[in-house]
Order: structure tokens, then C-alpha cells, then sequence
């Protein structure tokens, strides 16, 4: 297996490199051939594919290959507690590209970070380290940390936080990593995180009546998540002048704690603990109320603008912020056309959780569902207007128990995509990586541009330390 995960992925590397490198070094979007498919017409049935490839793949030049799983983990002596949750890589820095990163969605919650150069997963925070529970997010800092939280929250609990680990490259293991609280946040049930192109940073509360939130730095810019968090201010977001729930149309932000990250007199309702309660200090201030919003995703416009997208698995919904213009749209729903069918998707769409976005800046959705009905879905938004022309099942996982989730496309090859498969009945949780082989023409180019490698560094070499 070893032989077999190093080989996978360092030959489709090594195959699309070249058009990786430009995307990464001039930002623009890569062309991917993961949205040439044809969309499956139902979900696969459940335990009928083996675990170490438990997804119907939606083109014949998708395949997939296990990378990283639970039962290896553990033999290995690593102390891992299962139920894998939201990916993301080292997006930026030395080696950027080579590791990816996953918290434990557990009572004694931890994060393992894989090497995609050896195929070894190492845990480098402990589960239960600070009394961390319920890991869910994950998302890569500009300065260079990893960030996740805790879908955690409820009237005098002490949960609810943010984690940064300061160190998540260069830590051993979980002797040497450095993982930080940064309270400056409201403690709300965490899942999604966005960084707007400011480095103002996106976060919900996962709750039938959850607000969206956003923390503006005192300094954006910042080089340490010390400094970053040192100051800042939070905000609630309401529509439509707030007050009311699931709401389309204009948008504005109410602060919910003072510049400084403390309370704001008269609003801010204090934690016994003298944290924020960020769930009734939106209410205060008449916080728009969505119906279990869960992950968040970003989307870089054409003229410069961005565009925020936010799952609500109660309502079966994705709403899309446009941050330029300041309006929210309904991008998904039920009532979206079925490509495989031309009529509504309807009930074939159940509590879409997940949210990623490719090279080429198309959005999926991942659903929260077992195995047998859990299908991750390709939204079409050819005017890029944050409403979505129709919905295509992209791939549907068979695994028993368990969930599809964190789905993650490699920002460095846009034909590479992984994703976790969450508590299944066997316990062996499991990183799948996703593959799609170029076009002929494409291939052809890209295979004659390996000739060229020998005077750039790959991407992922191990560089001395």
C-alpha cells in the first residue's frame, strides 16, 4: 500500500505540474478536467464498492486511490480517535502543497497532518489536547498556520473556540506542536472559515437560527496569528435589515464586540468564563438566522470581486454573499435543476454540508448523508452571478456509516481533488485522493513539458530544514 499511495501521487504530480505552477504563480483560475462528466443518475448502492474506493466516479478518467486511513494509523502507534473531518494543505510557505491537514471530530479531538511525499499521517495535536472537542474546521491562514474549531457550543459551555497550531509544517509531532486558543472570537459551534482577499475572516454558527459572522484585524496584514488576533473587531451579518431568518437581499454588519475584541457595552452577552457568547450577542443585535449553516467557501470574481458560499443543511440550501455589492442569493436548492434529469433536483438533494471549489472556481456540494444516498453534486454557475443554472452528482460514496466530507481540491493541481470518509461502521476512517486525467491535447502538452522540469523544483521536494 505504501508503494502504491507514493506512486499515485507523485506521477499525476509530476503530469500536470506545469500547469500548476502557473496557476499558483499567477493567480488566475486553471483549467481542471474534473467538470467534464457526465452526471450519474443515481446514488451508488450503499456497501457495494470496497472502502478503499468507495465512490462512483462521474467520468472514466476520474479514479481514486486511499492515501491515509484509521486502522494504519493505529497499528502504527498513532493516537488517532476516528471520525476525520474538513481537509486543507499548507496553501502557502516551503514545501506548500505537501501536507494535508484533518481534526478529529470526537469527544477527545486532535489533528493528524499526512505527508504527501512519504504517504505517512502523523498526529501532531493529542486528542483531548485543552479539552478540544468536536474538530471540525480547517483552513489554512495567510501567515501560515492552520486553524481549526470546535462545532461545540451551547448556554454556558465552555466549548465553542478556535485553534490555531502556530507550527503545523515543522512540528514532530505532538511533543513540539504549538496549539493556541485565540479567544478574541465569540464562542459560537464552528464549522466554516473564509478568508476574504482583506484577510477578513468568515465564520458561523452551526444551529437551527445560526448567525454568520466576520472578524476584521486590527492588523490584516499580519505575519503571526499572535499579532492577527491581538485586536479586532466582530460583526454579525444581517439582511435586509436583520430580525428574521434565511433572507435574501442587502447586507450589512453589526458589531457584536468592541475594536479591541472585548465587549461592547450594551450588546456583548459575557461567558462565565468572560468569553462572548456569540449566538445571543447576534441575537442582540437582530442577526439574520440561517437553518444549521455549516461550511463556508470563496470565490474569486472575474472583475476582482468575491463571492462567500455557505451551506444550511436543515433548509437543504446554499446561499451565496457577494461581498463586493453586499447581497445575498438563494445559489442552491431543491427547486435547482437536476442536469442528469432537466427538472428539480428535489429530494435527491438532503443536508448539504460541505462546500469546495476547484482550480477552475466551480462549486461542490458535499452531502451529510450515509452511504448509499451521500453524493457530492457539481453546481454549474455559468454567469457567475451566485445562482446556480443546475446541479450535476459528481461522484456518490457506498461506504456504511459513514459521510463524505472536507472535500479539498489541490490548489497546485487543479486535476487533484481528496476527501474524507467520516466515521464508517468499520471505524477506519479513510483519505481518499481523487484523480482526473487531462484531456489528450492537454496531456500531450503537459507531458511534453516534463522535459522542463529539470530546471524548476517540484513543488513538493523535501527541502533541508
Amino acid at each position: 500500500m505504501f508503494k502504491r499511495k507514493k506512486t499515485s501521487i507523485l506521477v499525476p504530480g509530476a503530469l500536470v505540474v506545469m500547469a500548476g505552477m502557473m496557476q499558483a504563480t499567477e493567480g488566475t483560475a486553471a483549467p481542471t478536467s474534473f467538470d467534464n462528466f457526465t452526471p450519474l443518475a443515481s446514488s451508488v448502492p450503499p456497501g457495494s464498492l470496497p472502502e478503499s474506493a468507495p465512490f462512483q466516479l462521474s467520468a472514466p478518467n476520474f479514479s481514486q486511490v486511499r492515501i491515509a486511513d484509521r486502522t494504519t494509523q493505529l497499528g502504527l502507534g498513532e493516537a488517532n480517535t476516528g471520525s476525520w473531518d474538513m481537509i486543507t494543505a499548507n496553501e502557502t510557505g516551503p514545501n506548500a502543497g505537501r501536507y494535508l491537514f484533518s481534526p478529529f471530530e470526537t469527544s477527545m479531538a486532535g489533528v493528524h497532518r499526512t505527508d504527501l511525499m512519504t504517504g505517512l499521517t502523523k498526529t501532531i495535536v493529542a486528542p483531548g489536547t485543552q479539552g478540544f472537542v468536536s474538530g471540525d474546521a480547517s483552513r489554512w491562514a495567510p501567515w501560515g498556520g492552520l486553524l481549526t474549531a470546535e462545532e461545540s457550543w451551547g448556554g454556558g459551555s465552555t466549548k465553542g473556540r478556535l485553534f490555531e497550531v502556530t507550527n503545523p509544517v515543522t512540528a514532530t509531532g505532538t511533543s513540539d506542536a504549538n496549539f493556541v486558543s485565540r479567544s478574541i472570537l465569540p464562542h459560537v459551534s464552528h464549522e466554516g472559515l473564509v478568508f476574504d482577499k482583506n484577510n477578513s475572516l468568515y465564520f458561523i454558527d452551526e444551529l437551527n437560527g445560526g448567525s454568520i459572522y466576520k472578524y476584521v484585524s486590527a492588523n490584516p496584514n499580519a505575519t503571526s496569528g499572535n499579532d492577527y488576533f491581538a485586536a479586532g473587531q466582530t460583526f454579525g451579518m444581517l439582511v435586509n435589515g436583520g430580525g428574521n431568518a434565511n433572507a435574501v437581499g442587502a447586507v450589512t454588519w453589526a458589531p457584536i464586540t468592541n475594536t479591541s475584541g472585548g465587549a461592547l457595552a450594551g450588546v456583548s452577552v459575557i461567558n462565565a468564563d468572560g468569553s462572548i457568547d456569540g449566538r445571543l450577542t447576534a441575537d442582540a443585535v437582530k442577526g439574520t438566522d440561517y437553518q444549521r449553516p455549516e461550511d463556508m467557501e470563496i470565490k474569486p470574481l472575474a472583475n476582482g470581486d468575491q463571492m462567500i458560499f455557505v451551506a444550511t443543511t436543515t433548509t437543504n440550501e446554499i446561499y451565496s454573499i457577494n461581498l463586493a455589492s453586499n447581497q445575498v442569493n438563494l445559489f442552491a436548492s431543491r427547486g435547482t435543476t437536476d442536469e442528469a434529469t432537466g427538472v428539480a433536483v428535489g429530494t435527491t438533494l438532503t443536508s448539504p454540508d460541505n462546500l469546495a471549489i476547484d482550480g477552475a472556481g466551480n462549486i461542490y456540494i458535499v452531502e451529510d448523508q450515509p452511504g448509499g444516498v451521500a453524493d457530492i453534486w457539481f453546481a454549474r454557475d455559468t454567469g457567475n452571478d451566485g445562482v446556480a443554472d443546475s446541479l450535476g452528482r459528481w461522484a456518490s460514496m457506498s461506504t456504511i456509516g459513514a459521510e463524505p466530507t472536507g472535500l479539498y481540491f489541490d490548489k497546485f493541481n487543479s486535476n487533484v481533488a481528496y476527501v474524507n470518509v467520516q466515521h464508517p461502521d468499520s471505524l477506519a476512517d479513510s483519505t481518499i485522493m481523487i484523480s482526473a486525467v487531462p484531456e489528450p491535447e492537454t496531456y500531450a502538452m503537459l507531458v511534453a513539458g516534463l522535459g522542463l522540469l529539470g530546471a524548476v523544483a517540484p513543488r513538493r521536494k523535501i527541502s533541508a530544514k
